[in-house]
Order: C-alpha cells, then structure tokens, then sequence
C-alpha cells in the first residue's frame, strides 16, 4: 500500500487504495466520448492507469488500439482485447510513441511531486510527434463543499467525506462507495493545483496546454512544448 492511501470493502484492494471489485461496477460515464472527439479516428493509445478498462473497453469498441497500464495485475486481469503491462507508470519506458498518451483518473495530482513529474515525463516520453497528451484534473471546487453526495442512475451513492491539509499543500481525502450489497471506502493523497501551477507542471516535463476539452477545465488536451 503506497503511503496515505487505503482502501476497505470486499476483494482486492491495490496500493493506492482502489478496489478491483467497485472499479469493476463504476459505470463509464461520457469520458470516452470526450476522448474519441479529440484525437484522431483509429488511434493509438498509451492509457496510463487503466484499472479494470473501463474506458479501455469503449475506446476499443470506437476503433482506437488500446496498450493498458496498472500497477495492479488484479485490475488488468479484467481488462480485454489490449495489450496490457503491468507495472508503475512513473517507471514505464516501453522504447516507442503513440500517437495519444491518455492520463485520467486525476493522478496528476499525485500527492507526491515526485511521482507527479515521473507520470508526466512518462507522458512526454511516449508522445508521438505530432501527438496528444490527454489529462484529466480535478474540478474548482473539488476539496471544498464537503462532505458532498451523489446518486448514480445505475443504483450506487458516491460520497466525498472529507478533505483535510496533510501539510506542503496535499490533502487526505476519504470517499466512499456505498452499493445495495456492498460499500467500499478510499482514502488517498491529493495535491490541488491552480490552472498556474497545473500548467506550471506540464511544462517542467515539457509539456504545453494545447487546448481545454470541457468548459469546467477536468479535460485537456497537451501537446509537446
């Protein structure tokens, strides 16, 4: 378990706290949709931090070559009709580009800068020339208004609890999955970072904001500075 991060609930739980299980229930939500819409058709994607594939599995289904990365061997024991590598993506250097580079789930803001500048610098390292990084940050107003809840359509009630300073500007954050037959809780570190100092990051591993894909600023897409 990475320091600052567990996870309670039934089945396997990874060392930053995520549940193979839950991920296994989460729906897919309109991510892959905001993928496919800014990169090209047919593409070939580096996805960083794959989990389970829950967007690998549409991104395949839109036509995209998908190589799926997890620290986790239980998570990527799940996942279908892509290569799949199984190790820490801050490590990775797989000796090729892609034409995308795909980091979501927020792990941009790793609580530790050092595994944030190693994620980031994997991303440069696998770009294409010519290529997109595409990023997922948190939203404004994700540390504040807590506790806060929200009722999926398919039947589970998501709840942020809490969100309190750690110390060097990371929080601790405690979220919790409650389904009919089971409930899942996640605790992990997270670092808040301004547009400035998001921006700031992307470009220490020479990286440029190429464009915002959605108005609340979660999506972006990079490209080499």
């Amino acid at each position: 378990m990475r320091e600052g991060h567990q996870g309670t609930g039934p089945g396997a739980i990874t060392p930053d706290g995520c549940a193979v299980e839950l991920y296994s229930r989460l729906p897919v939500g309109e991510e892959p949709d905001i993928i496919a819409a800014a990169v090209p058709p047919g593409a070939r994607i580096l996805e960083l931090g794959s989990g389970v594939g829950r967007m690998t599995h549409p991104l395949l289904e839109r036509g995209f070559t998908v190589t799926a990365v997890d620290e986790s061997a239980e998570m990527l024991e799940r996942v279908r009709g892509a290569r799949t590598i199984c190790g820490p993506i801050e490590d990775l250097d797989l000796g090729e580009r892609f034409d995308v580079v795909l980091l979501a789930s927020f792990l941009v803001h790793a609580g530790d800068a050092e595994v944030r500048r190693g994620l980031l610098r994997t991303c440069a390292r696998h770009v294409a020339e010519g290529g997109h990084v595409l990023i997922q940050r948190e939203g404004a107003d994700y540390h504040t208004d807590l506790p806060r809840e929200r009722v999926d359509p398919s039947g589970f009630t998501l709840r942020l609890v809490s969100s309190e300073p750690v110390g060097e500007g990371v929080n601790s954050v405690r979220a919790e999955y409650e389904f009919p037959d089971a409930t899942w809780t996640q605790t992990f570190l997270a670092r808040p970072l301004t547009p400035e100092q998001f921006e700031e990051a992307l470009g220490e591993a020479g990286l440029r904001v190429d464009r915002y894909l959605t108005e609340d600023g979660i999506w972006v897409r990079a490209v080499s500075a």
